[in-house]
């Protein structure tokens, strides 16, 4: 087994070629004052199962691929759901 970290995300955007931003989530207890605090980091990945905005995905650390890139998506959990409106306003009608 190999020693990868892997994380689970959701898919923010897709408007670079074979790249998606994938923004995971975190929530922690804050040490001293005890709140819930939820951060948020976004990773740029490396895409070629071709993910869309909403998807849930995860993604495994690998060697670097570009200057920015050092994630690959390892597999697309759930597909968003896209509505027909959705379809018109992206053609442009």
């Amino acid at each position: 087994m190999n020693n990868r970290r892997r994380l689970v995300g959701t898919v923010v955007s897709n408007k670079m070629a074979k790249t998606v931003v994938v923004e995971v989530a975190r929530v922690y207890r804050h040490p001293l004052y005890r709140k819930v605090v939820r951060t948020a980091k976004t990773y740029k990945v490396h895409d070629e199962l071709g993910a869309t905005p909403g998807d849930k995905v995860r993604i495994v650390e690998s060697k670097p691929i570009s200057r920015t890139k050092y994630w690959v998506v390892e597999e697309i959990l759930r597909v968003e759901e896209r509505s027909q409106d959705d379809t018109v306003e992206e053609l442009g009608v």
